[in-house]
């Protein structure tokens, strides 16, 4: 089979992909190249491995028979210009590693690790041992995390946080749905709940993907109903948080902190390096990180691993997995 990947990250997993070529597929790496040029070689491709496609170059694919996506979001993928026969697949392995980011984020934010870091490069020693008005921090052990979504990364949030000692909540579209042995939850509610567990959360994580839904779920009124020293955790997608209404919280002490790992657009975009409109960079309850806390060797292993194994099922014929749209 003939095999495009233009996404630039799994590009250095070509040699997992391939298995270091004796995958007996015709591989080519397109990786930063313009979108005419894609264009143009889809049209011979039977499988593209990338992270977006435009509507032109879904047109031009006419012999494409899989689009594998290299993470687990395809919004930038458009489905309903893709050609009848094509199949279109995701992938996760990224879970252990946004929540082991989860973990730091949470301890940095409730000890005021960034303030004390900033400080102590300018000669400042803030400390509780040389003032007494210094506030103590404490530890994640007894608080309780709200997880809002419970797929993949839901549930390993909810496992490295209660191995830490953490009380769990969850909220997710159908609450009954079995859950997967060994995952240790005080309770899992529905949807209509949200409002519970941002009152009950001293951590509230965002792991729902973006739909019309959850676009503008955390808006003024949930950001009022959450406790003034808690911290708020986005790792799913920016427009799920109004901006405005976060950044009016944060600023007006009426919200602990933040981390944010995902933005309002996005530099591949054309939205510029901060993805945001208001200046979150000058309030030093917030950690900024530029969407990277699934962005672990670990995490591409793994999805390089799964994306070769599902081209394999596809030239013997056999069911593929993550499928996220089927032929029709």
């Amino acid at each position: 089979m003939r095999i495009l990947l233009t996404d630039p990250i799994l590009s250095r997993f070509a040699a997992e992909l391939s298995h270091d070529g004796t995958d007996g597929h015709d591989w080519e790496l397109l990786a930063g190249r313009p979108d005419a040029e894609i264009e143009d070689r889809l049209r011979e491709a039977d499988v593209l491995v990338a992270s977006r496609m435009t509507p032109a170059m879904a047109k031009a694919a006419e012999r494409l028979r899989l689009v594998h996506v290299t993470g687990a979001g395809y919004d930038r993928i458009p489905l309903d210009d893709l050609a009848p026969g094509v199949t279109v697949c995701n992938t996760f392995h990224h879970g252990r590693s946004i929540a082991e980011h989860v973990v730091m984020a949470s301890v940095l934010l409730s000890r005021r690790v960034l303030r004390a870091d900033r400080l102590l490069r300018q000669g400042v020693w803030e400390s509780v041992a040389v003032d007494p008005s210094v506030r103590l921090g404490g530890t994640l052990a007894g608080r309780t995390v709200g997880v809002v979504g419970l797929g993949e990364i839901g549930r390993q949030v909810v496992r490295t946080t209660t191995a830490l000692g953490m009380r769990a909540r969850a909220t997710r579209r159908n609450p009954d749905a079995p859950l997967p042995p060994g995952l240790d939850l005080d309770r899992v509610d529905g949807d209509d709940a949200l409002g519970d567990l941002l009152e009950a959360s001293d951590v509230v994580v965002l792991t729902v993907p973006l739909s019309a839904a959850t676009r503008g779920l955390i808006d003024a009124d949930a950001l009022r109903r959450m406790r003034s020293d808690a911290i708020l955790i986005n790792v799913a997608r920016g427009p799920i948080v109004d901006e405005d209404a976060l950044y009016d919280a944060l600023s007006e002490g009426r919200l602990g902190g933040a981390a944010l790992d995902v933005w309002w657009s996005h530099p591949k975009d054309g939205g510029g390096a901060r993805g945001y409109t208001r200046p979150f960079h000058e309030l030093e309850n917030v950690l900024l990180t530029p969407h990277h806390s699934g962005h672990t060797l670990e995490t591409f292993t793994g999805r390089a691993g799964e994306i070769a194994a599902n081209i394999a099922k596809l030239a013997e014929g056999e069911a593929l997995t993550n499928v996220v749209r089927s032929p029709v």
